[in-house]
């Protein structure tokens, strides 16, 4: 790997997919740019969601199958375990932890979210699932007959815990709720998974809150309520937190936890733009909001690079316009949905089924509004639900004439 040069035109710092993504579009753009992309991740960038996914569930468990290729398919110089200390918007520069400084035309704050830890425990049989090295981590630990805990009942517990079943351990999911994935599905989504959970061999125990792990010979996990699960290994799913300490060191914008972008992904600093888990955007549909999903980090890493390349090229040339509702998607099991909006079981929900009750189609409304459609084993019909959603914020769809919007399964 080559030193980092006196300057770029564009510099990325992130190393995932909105970083990718940007990458991609200046070279699109602007096929004479220089690109530095500066990523804290000792790895090359991969398709994350995989990580959780197709790599327990195909045949081939190796992360570099899902690598991205950033640095041969556009000639960025891409620095891995580069970590980005100091954004200096004024002089246009950034540092890293190594004392190296280099600056930039425009810059791409592409950092992403951390996974949350249990405070306090530092120990090797206690992990996340976050980055390439955490997969491998938690695959070695994943043995045959291994007792392994995952903790937490939300969007990456369940989806981890179900992938780990096919390596033979023995799983357990503990989670503070009553049911699995009550905070955004309907009742009869939560028991339905709950069967199938139980039918793979997962213990499922809920009204776990986890309160303390033990780490002796025997890792030991310890309940609020005084319930204790042991375990030779632990999966955390405790939710992520973003990584705004850069941007909010660099006098950025950042509200909600989140660092504001304007309609072009431009942050509050001059040439500096931002993508992916950290920005909160105006969403067409739905408001101000901020993603975290792959979906919405390519789109935005998309257009974020396309307006650094148009900007530094001519400052006369139009910006484009970040105006994406992102999707989300998961596969459990033989079951599978994706998602458009929010997925709040605290709104009002409307669910229509198939005949065969095998494939649903879930509104979620407030105000009378649609704000969000859940696509349950219903493929190919993402478009439309963004289309529901605009029709019922604009009042051009009752709620009562929802039933025939799209068809369960189709």
């Amino acid at each position: 790997m080559s030193d980092l040069k006196h300057r770029y035109d564009h510099v990325i710092i992130g190393g995932g997919i909105a970083a990718d993504s940007a990458a991609r579009a200046i070279r699109a753009t602007d096929p004479d740019a220089t690109i530095a992309i500066l990523s804290a991740d000792p790895h090359p960038p991969v398709y994350r969601p995989a990580l959780s996914k197709s790599l327990w569930n195909g045949e081939n468990p190796d992360p570099h199958s899902e690598d991205l290729h950033t640095a041969a398919e556009t000639g960025a110089e891409l620095f891995t375990g580069t970590v980005v200390t100091e954004l200096l918007p004024n002089s246009h520069s950034v540092v890293t932890a190594r004392g190296h400084r280099t600056h930039f035309g425009k810059a791409l704050l592409a950092t992403g979210s951390s996974a949350r830890r249990f405070p306090g425990v530092h120990d090797p049989r206690v992990t996340c699932l976050r980055t390439v090295g955490d997969y491998r981590h938690l695959r070695s630990l994943a043995q045959e007959g291994a007792r392994i805990v995952v903790i937490g009942g939300g969007y990456i517990g369940t989806e981890v815990a179900a992938s780990l079943t096919r390596t033979g351990a023995q799983v357990t999911l503990g989670h503070a709720g009553r049911q699995i994935l009550e905070h955004m599905l309907p009742a009869s989504l939560t028991a339905h998974l709950e069967g199938v959970f139980a039918a793979h061999g997962i213990t499922v125990v809920p009204e776990f809150r986890l309160s303390g792990i033990e780490t002796g010979e025997h890792l030991v996990l310890r309940a609020a309520s005084g319930a204790v699960l042991p375990a030779d290994a632990v999966l955390l799913g405790l939710g992520a937190e973003l990584n705004t300490t850069l941007a909010e060191h660099g006098g950025l914008d950042v509200e909600h936890g989140a660092v504001v972008v304007d309609p072009y992904l431009r942050t509050s600093a001059q040439d500096v733009y931002a993508a992916g888990d950290i920005s909160l955007f105006d969403d067409p549909l739905l408001g101000l909001r901020h993603v975290e999903h792959a979906d919405h980090a390519e789109a935005s890493g998309t257009v974020a690079g396309r307006n650094m390349a148009r900007a530094l090229l001519d400052d006369s040339l139009a910006l484009e316009e970040y105006s994406s509702t992102p999707l989300f998607f998961s596969d459990l099991f033989e079951d599978g949905y994706e998602a458009v909006g929010r997925l709040d079981a605290g709104l009002e929900m409307r669910e229509v089924w198939n005949a065969e009750r095998s494939a649903a189609v879930v509104y979620y409304l407030e105000g009378g509004r649609v704000e969000g459609v859940l696509l349950w084993n219903t493929w190919d019909s993402v478009p439309r639900a963004r289309e529901v959603i605009a029709a019922s914020q604009e009042g051009q769809l009752p709620s009562d004439a929802l039933e025939d919007q799209i068809i369960p399964g189709g």
